[in-house]
């Protein structure tokens, strides 16, 4: 289990974020520079216990309308060999000393963790507290169980995600856009075999809940 430590970042997540989330092809924000607030999120353990996997929500009120992004994150106490496209920075930290931060949709430990989420081999544990299941963070999959997906770590962005493909010809997309549903299902398209679907805060003090992960495990039409 995952222990977390509360202590100081230099610099923080959210400073690393207001620099690179403009150069995703999914931001919707405007000229000026991000303004972020943490809105909600969770966490995964790796087995190994040596990768901090976390997906963080933030929602931007710098243009007319809030937006909410889904940002999975892992943290290394190394660099990630071959994944120099997907680092976010580095921070020093409080207790663990410099901790490299990708984008955990290229880093293996976080596509496998969350693919065992769906199946639910694991379970989403709280974004703040060691040793405590996150109870809002739900999960689904349909079929036979277990599917053998080892998504490749060769992430393509579009305008509202990102996505991962397996040689067993599954799919798993993450939506980084959020968008409030009425009920955890309700936004899921046809065809999905699983989904992972999480709440997040809203600036107005208020609460969401959307789609944060579809599996496809074959065609989706």
């Amino acid at each position: 289990m995952a222990v977390i430590h509360h202590t100081v970042l230099k610099p923080t997540k959210l400073e690393l974020l207001t620099s690179w989330l403009p150069s995703r092809p999914w931001y919707a924000g405007g000229a000026g520079a991000p303004e972020l607030a943490k809105a909600g999120g969770f966490r995964l353990d790796d087995p190994q216990g040596e990768v901090g996997i976390e997906f963080m929500v933030v929602t931007d009120t710098c243009g007319a309308q809030p937006v909410a992004y889904l940002v999975p994150l892992t943290y290394r106490g190394a660099p990630l060999d071959g994944a120099e496209h997907a680092l976010v920075g580095t921070m020093e930290h409080g207790v663990l000393g410099r901790r490299w931060a990708y984008d955990g949709c290229h880093d293996p430990v976080l596509a496998a963790q969350l693919h065992a989420l769906i199946e639910g081999r694991v379970q989403a544990q709280d974004q703040n507290t060691s040793d405590v299941p996150d109870r809002e963070v739900t999960r689904s999959c349909t079929g036979d169980g277990f599917v053998p997906a080892n998504f490749t770590t060769t992430a393509t962005d579009d305008r509202e995600g990102t996505e991962l493909t397996s040689p067993h010809g599954a799919t798993l997309r993450l939506n980084r856009v959020l968008r409030p549903a009425p009920d955890d299902t309700s936004l899921l398209p046809p065809h999905a075999t699983g989904h992972v679907a999480g709440a997040w805060h809203m600036p107005d003090g208020t609460s969401a809940r959307g789609l944060f992960a579809v599996l496809y495990t074959g065609p989706r039409s």
